[in-house]
């Protein structure tokens, strides 16, 4: 259970820091930053070839990843809504 409550709270945080790098923090809520946050965390990993973010210790290692990611993520979200990165 402790893990769970860690993901959605580091997924708030590196969904939100993502989204305010990106400049989409006012169309997003606090729901869309963690799953940014969650989702860019195993697209770091994947990018990165670090592997999940179940094998990871949260550090700040990781973190950065997950932050990498979760800016890669919205940046595909970017470009195929808008045609832009911004």
């Amino acid at each position: 259970m402790i893990g769970i409550i860690v993901w959605l709270v580091v997924g708030g945080i590196v969904g939100w820091l993502a989204s305010m790098v990106m400049g989409t923090n006012a169309q997003q809520g606090v729901l869309l930053n963690i799953v940014v946050g969650i989702v860019g965390a195993f697209i770091g990993g994947l990018i990165l070839n670090r592997g999940t973010i179940n094998e990871a210790p949260l550090n700040l290692t990781a973190f950065l990843v997950s932050l990498l990611g979760a800016i890669v993520l919205l940046a595909i979200v970017n470009l195929v809504r808008r045609g832009s990165l911004r």
